[in-house]
């Protein structure tokens, strides 16, 4: 599959960066200008399938993810990853080795781990939910921040909501199929197994959806950002800029 791919920068280390689901990769902007000139190399943002500017499909997973991903990178580099909540799942698998492809170290944050059955039945409850139409471009917007988890985060008018909505004939949609919703939720404990890259793990100590003590059963270090929630790239991007000059750029030598 085709993805809408930006990269961003010149040569050097490639910074893989894996937006969440019902996103895209228009989020990772203000984390990308907090690294100008602190990373040595280059920005690769894709949109993963069925989110943002990429196609839609018949079937979405985290391997499907994956092996998207991979065929976007050069076998013969390594590569380095930064994942928000889903997109951390992708990093982790693309670093399984089965894609052909070499990851020198995964930073996830917002991994949530545990999903109760009422949380899965509601997934599975949206990916159901038939393409709605909006009037106004305002109206399409407020959902999709809403249902992305931005609100608040983001402007309306910001590069990650028109990434996020379809025009057509006059009215609006949001860009992401619902299908996404539907994807197997993963067994973390044998992806953090089979993953060959180092891994660092993060959350906010506000964030709902997972806890750092979960965390720390998968990655005894794990780290918690203070008074942060899911969203780290965008609540707080300095901050994650710094994590990953702590956690990640001493690694580009070993």
């Amino acid at each position: 599959m085709e993805l809408y791919l930006e990269k961003i920068g010149g040569k050097g280390p490639t910074l893989l960066l894996l937006h969440g689901m019902a996103g895209n990769g228009a989020v990772w902007h203000p984390l990308i200008e907090e690294l100008r000139g602190r990373w040595p190399g280059n920005f690769l943002v894709p949109d993963l399938r069925g989110h943002g500017r990429s196609p839609h499909s018949n079937h979405y997973g985290f391997a499907q993810y994956a092996a998207d991903v991979a065929d976007l990178l050069d076998t013969s580099e390594r590569v380095w990853s930064v994942g928000h909540s889903m997109g951390a799942v992708v990093a982790l698998t693309l670093a399984s080795g089965w894609y052909g492809v070499s990851i020198g170290a995964v930073l996830g944050f917002g991994m949530k781990l545990n999903w109760t059955s009422a949380e899965t039945e509601k997934a599975l409850s949206l990916s159901k939910v038939p393409v709605r139409w909006f009037d106004t471009r305002h109206e399409a917007a407020e959902r999709y921040l809403r249902l992305s988890g931005l609100a608040g985060l983001v402007a309306e008018d910001s590069l990650a909501v028109e990434a996020g909505l379809r025009q057509e004939n006059g009215r609006w949609r949001l860009a992401a199929d619902a299908r996404t919703f539907a994807a197997p939720k993963p067994a973390f404990e044998e992806i953090i197994q089979i993953n060959k890259a180092r891994a660092i793990l993060a959350c906010g100590s506000n964030d709902p959806m997972v806890k750092v003590e979960e965390l720390r059963k998968l990655d005894p270090g794990a780290i918690e950002l203070q008074g942060l929630g899911h969203n780290l790239h965008l609540e707080a991007p300095r901050a994650l800029a710094q994590l990953i000059e702590k956690s990640i750029l001493p690694l580009l030598e070993s």
